[in-house]
């Protein structure tokens, strides 16, 4: 059974049936495509600062870019892998640390 939704990474879900692709980020095209979609205002930027590893292609044209690597989005969207509705451990660590450094500032 698919998911209604899909985790990307960082509690940010996409509609799976939304869902037209899932590609890797790491080629010079698609570095461009994305690019491209961020002046166009069709980009969905769901990395929370981290490195984009994937790029999702919905329906309408927008794209979305990940943190989480196009196998990873696969296996949750086939219902191999539970998907973590509250992050998962490396999430829930890069946000604790980014708290702590908030605080450290005086945020």
């Amino acid at each position: 059974m698919t998911p209604v939704v899909l985790n990307v990474g960082f509690y940010n879900f996409v509609s799976s049936e939304k869902i037209l692709a899932l590609i890797r980020s790491d080629s010079a095209p698609m570095r461009r495509m994305v690019q491209e979609a961020r002046k166009a205002g069709t980009l969905i930027d769901a990395t929370q600062g981290r490195k984009t590893k994937s790029v999702i292609f919905l329906i309408g044209g927008m794209m979305v870019t990940s943190a989480l690597s196009q196998e990873t989005l696969a296996r949750r969207l086939g219902g191999r892998e539970v998907q973590p509705l509250v992050g998962t451990p490396d999430e829930d660590a890069a946000l604790a640390v980014e708290a702590e450094e908030v605080e450290a500032d005086g945020g």
